[in-house]
């Protein structure tokens, strides 16, 4: 049987879950009574939520075309630069892509960035242009654009002698030609069938066994999975293996005891695997991603892929304030490290450090989505936490002079908002590239900016455009410092002490800005409860009860109708907060507080500061 290994790569929402659906489903792989899901790839609750893909997921596919019966091993890949470290690490096991571009919005930061890393890499890509029955739509626009980014980011000959198709991937149709209608994806089965190469591995099935991990999950019953595709010779149950790291080391030894192919939706244990196939093995206990498993006689590990560094990082550590404990279970440093080091064992764009407190933990990633993601997790599964501010990761230059990250920025904007877009992120040192009209009233900005103003800004930027603003960025290069950026601009309404807010008190702090919390909510001794409206911070009473005598009857005097209070999220709470502030994370609660509780410990800080 012929083999492909494909991925779908593009920038985010430009439709790869949607379009896996539809392949999935006219190769036959659902029967014809089985309720079928949107977006089924997007498997864990909060890529459901959130509608996005952040762990790159491997399904398979039997079509039978014009070259006869195929085995298509397709992966589906995050478009959020935050989770490229899953790119990274899946491109190695697959030698073509389909990289999918938005015939209406173009060509992307993250289009760029997903299809550098697939040319560096060799791969054959095939250009499919996505969502062509969209209202403004400008399939021809977009190839042009597409063919100068392929020579921008320097593709060989053979890679910009690139296929192209049109395709709906919701509708579930492609064609070579707009000329000649189409009712499904055949086209699209075929042209791959043609144009990506089959495994070079399949070559080496008589060799001794060897596999790169690239993907690592637990499973309850198998223990270990560590998925990757086969280098050279079969896998098969019961044969005695061992695994070595990057540098040739041996981790530990062991059998195969179940080897388990994707098939559809589902993993399947199968009696041997060939080279070439993508599978999970199980039997493992050590072993982790980017070591390799192999037979015995084997002396050598495979190259894994090198992996960009961390931009962001912030502190994670245990949460100490008033209310600790009462919500979730997870509360001790001992397990919050064991989590940390868990996620860091399987997501390689993660790096957890101690730092020297042992109660905290220094945790670089990505982005703050992508950190945000991981506290989001590890609220759900019981534990409490305190966030602080997110912070770029800075390195040293040649001369010793200090280096900050610098992110491509493109942003889509409705015309009459242009002006306060560029004002804000020119205060915030950066610098626009490029400017020009998108269609349909938006203009489209291209900017370099430093990663530390971004922080923080995408809630502005909401307020800024009225919610109709789209901004995207990707991590470009590395920079000399830009020098000091001006921070939020307003001070917080802080507690002055413990116990439940009153509504009465709160409808008399209205004046003062905006709050956090409404009436009758659990509070503490510096407990951030809203937005001052000026500069500065203010201690402030929210517990303050309505005096009641002969005169002054509850019901008399005015009706307190409180404003609905502003509760930011938990990405909104981490780029709001300050460096003396954290954010206070349990499984029911988000709550912004002071890092020193104390007023008057607070105000002596500053002042030694």
């Amino acid at each position: 049987m012929n083999l492909r290994n494909v991925a779908i790569i593009a920038h985010v929402d430009h439709g790869k879950t949607t379009l896996v659906d539809q392949l999935l489903a006219q190769s036959g792989v659902f029967r014809a009574n089985e309720a079928q899901s949107e977006r089924a790839m997007d498997s864990n609750d909060q890529e459901k939520e959130r509608g996005i893909t952040i762990l790159a997921k491997c399904t398979s596919v039997l079509w039978n075309g014009k070259a006869g019966e195929t085995r298509i091993n397709i992966i589906d890949t995050p478009g959020h630069a935050d989770f490229g470290g899953e790119v990274e690490r899946i491109l190695g096991m697959v030698d073509g892509c389909v990289l999918l571009v938005d015939a209406e919005e173009g060509v992307m930061p993250q289009t760029k960035f997903v299809l550098t890393k697939a040319l560096k890499m060799g791969l054959r890509p095939i250009l499919c242009i996505n969502k062509v029955d969209r209202a403004h739509a400008d399939p021809d626009k977009v190839h042009n654009a597409a063919f100068d980014l392929f020579a921008a980011i320097g593709a060989t000959d053979e890679q910009l002698d690139f296929p192209h198709i049109y395709a709906s991937g919701r509708a579930g149709w492609a064609t070579l030609d707009l000329n000649q209608p189409s009712d499904n994806l055949a086209p699209l089965f075929d042209l791959i069938v043609d144009h990506v190469p089959a495994p070079k591995q399949v070559q080496a099935a008589d060799g001794p066994f060897q596999i790169l991990n690239v993907l690592i999950e637990s499973d309850p019953f198998l223990g270990r999975l560590l998925t990757g595709r086969i280098e050279s010779g079969k896998a098969v149950p019961g044969m005695s293996i061992k695994a070595l790291s990057r540098d040739g080391k041996i981790i530990e030894q062991g059998r195969i005891t179940k080897v388990l192919a994707f098939r559809g939706l589902k993993r399947q244990p199968v009696d041997s695997a060939e080279a070439g196939d993508i599978v999970a093995i199980a039997g493992m206990s050590k072993a982790t991603v980017a070591d390799t498993l192999c037979a015995l006689e084997v002396t050598e590990a495979l190259p894994a892929q090198p992996i960009d560094p961390p931009t962001i990082s912030m502190t994670v550590s245990v949460n100490d304030s008033p209310l600790a404990g009462r919500e979730g279970d997870k509360v001790q440093s001992r397990v919050i490290r064991d989590r940390l080091l868990k996620e860091a064992e399987a997501n390689v764009a993660i790096r957890v450090t101690e730092t020297g407190g042992k109660d905290a933990f220094e945790v670089a990633g990505r982005g703050e989505l992508q950190l945000g993601v991981l506290i989001e997790n590890m609220r759900r599964e019981g534990f409490e936490l305190s966030i602080s501010r997110p912070r770029v990761v800075y390195q040293t230059g040649e001369n010793g002079e200090r280096l900050e990250p610098i992110e491509d920025v493109v942003i889509d904007v409705d015309d009459e908002y242009t002006g306060v877009v560029i004002e804000k992120l020119s205060a915030r040192k950066a610098e626009l590239k490029d400017m020009g009209p998108s269609g349909a009233g938006k203009t489209r900005l291209t900017l370099k900016s430093p990663s530390r103003s971004l922080i923080g800004y995408q809630g502005e930027f909401l307020t800024d455009t009225r919610g109709s603003g789209v901004l995207n960025r990707v991590f470009s290069h590395y920079e000399p410092h830009k020098g000091a950026i001006e921070g939020r601009l307003k001070g917080v309404l802080v507690s002055n002490g413990d116990g439940e807010t009153a509504a009465f008190a709160l409808w008399n702090l209205e004046d003062r800005g905006v709050m956090f919390v409404g009436g009758g909510e659990k509070t503490y001794q510096g407990m951030i409860i809203g937005e001052n409206a000026r500069w500065d911070d203010l201690d402030v009473n929210p517990m303050k009860a309505k005096q009641l005598n002969n005169i002054r009857a509850a019901g008399k005097d005015e009706a307190v109708r409180l404003t609905p209070p502003r509760r930011p999220s938990l990405e909104q709470a981490i780029a709001y907060i300050e460096e003396d502030e954290l954010v206070e994370v349990t499984p029911k609660s988000i709550r912004l507080r002071k890092a020193v509780l104390n007023p008057s410990f607070r105000k002596k800080r500053v002042r030694e500061e």
